[in-house]
């Protein structure tokens, strides 16, 4: 039988123990770990491992012999307890030794959870669950985590008391992080949250995400945005000296000024506009400023400009590039004033 969506979150939380497997595969092996764990976790409980009613079975393990995983699924424990046999990375290969295991299942006996890459839509061991009529096959994707996962996750990492900004910005957060990024994350916050009672913040979610980018290059596309000419140049010296590509200092303004343009032209507000660019914390405040203070047509007039500065760049020009790029950021600067 086939879990999607709302569906297999609910059964990863609370798995059924009358059930026979479930076989859960992805392209991205994180995801994959991390809805393992969870309904290993669900299904044994905490000390299910310390007790040992896990059975762990590489794929190679069960090439080599064939009969691991009935053996795991029909052994007695020393704990009385539900038991769990997991199968890791397996493959179609591997479907007729599962097939045997599923079809000698019985009450009482171990879980069968098995994990797997990327399959086809023809895939053997993918039909196998599909067409099991005591068995599950969650298929999972790389679509960003919906908004019943990421409050579940909060519920897990203790987060109760949660500003509506906060909230906002997490959020937006969960979209563009990776699962296992942002499962961190999450964890770093309610340790940082311990014992205090006051509501999470904007503040408090930016100085707990992982950086997408150096603080420098922020200082510098700031420093660009409230037209302070001044300070490009300085800025620019210290990123020669470190040795940044200017490409990688191009790429880095086009999504600034991108944000900003998406900001202005958002007929709902820069606001909303921001929250779509996947901006958050206290810089979305002063993106916010500059794509009033910008307005539309000049952001486009900017984004058009980055856009013949990284072309000249990855030309054949021999142009310095980097005095290349200084010079359209100041440029940019004035534009701004």
């Amino acid at each position: 039988m086939i879990l999607k969506g709302i569906e297999a979150n609910r059964y990863f939380a609370k798995p059924d123990p009358a059930r026979a497997g479930l076989l859960i595969a992805g392209a991205d092996p994180m995801r994959v770990a991390l809805k393992r764990q969870e309904v290993i976790a669900a299904t044994i409980g905490p000390e299910g491992e310390a007790e040992m009613r896990l059975t762990r079975i590489p794929a190679a393990d069960l090439r080599k012999d064939g009969a691991v995983l009935l053996d795991a699924i029909k052994a007695i424990g020393f704990f009385p307890g539900p038991r769990v046999a997991f199968l890791e990375d397996a493959t179609d290969a591997l479907a007729p030794l599962i097939t045997a295991a599923l079809k000698d299942w019985r009450p009482g006996d171990a879980q069968i959870v098995v994990t797997a890459g990327n399959l086809t839509p023809k895939s053997t061991l993918k039909k196998l669950f599909e067409a099991h009529p005591n068995a599950f096959c969650a298929m999972l994707y790389d679509n960003p985590p919906t908004r019943e996962e990421i409050e579940d996750a909060l519920k897990k990492s203790g987060l109760v008391n949660i500003g509506r900004e906060a909230m906002a910005d997490l959020h937006t957060l969960g979209r563009a992080l990776d699962p296992g990024d942002f499962r961190q994350m999450l964890e770093k916050i309610s340790l940082y949250k311990h014992e205090d009672a006051t509501p999470l913040t904007p503040a408090d979610v930016a100085a707990m995400a992982p950086a997408t980018i150096e603080a420098e290059v922020d200082d510098l596309l700031a420093a660009v945005a409230e037209g302070q000419a001044g300070q490009v140049g300085l800025l620019m010296r210290r990123f020669e000296g470190q040795g940044v590509v200017p490409v990688t200092l191009c790429i880095q303004a086009l999504r600034h000024f991108r944000s900003l343009h998406m900001a202005a032209a958002d007929p709902a507000g820069p606001a909303m506009g921001l929250q779509k660019a996947r901006v958050f914390g206290p810089r979305r405040d002063a993106m916010q400023r500059q794509a009033g203070a910008w307005g539309m047509h000049r952001l486009e007039a900017a984004v058009a400009e980055l856009l013949e500065t990284d072309l000249a760049l990855r030309s054949t020009s021999r142009a310095p590039a980097m005095a290349v790029m200084e010079r359209t950021l100041i440029r940019l600067a004035m534009m701004r004033r």
